[in-house]
């Protein structure tokens, strides 16, 4: 199927989650924000949370400041 991740075409399986997508793009053990479609998607639901055709996707890094 076909997703958008940060305004990217990608292609993924079927079955794609949040974290095999993370897997994919060896970005794993960051911290991260995931939004799907405008909505936050968080890191509790990343396992189990599969994309649909046509999902856009932005992710961003976490940054700490002062």
């Amino acid at each position: 199927m076909k997703i958008f991740v940060n305004g990217e075409s990608k292609q993924v399986k079927d079955t794609c989650s949040v974290q095999d997508l993370l897997a994919e793009m060896d970005i794993t053990g960051q911290r991260l924000a995931v939004e799907v479609n405008e909505e936050i998607v968080s890191k509790s639901r990343h396992e189990n949370y599969s994309f649909s055709d046509g999902d856009k996707i932005e992710i961003v890094h976490a940054i700490g400041g002062g």
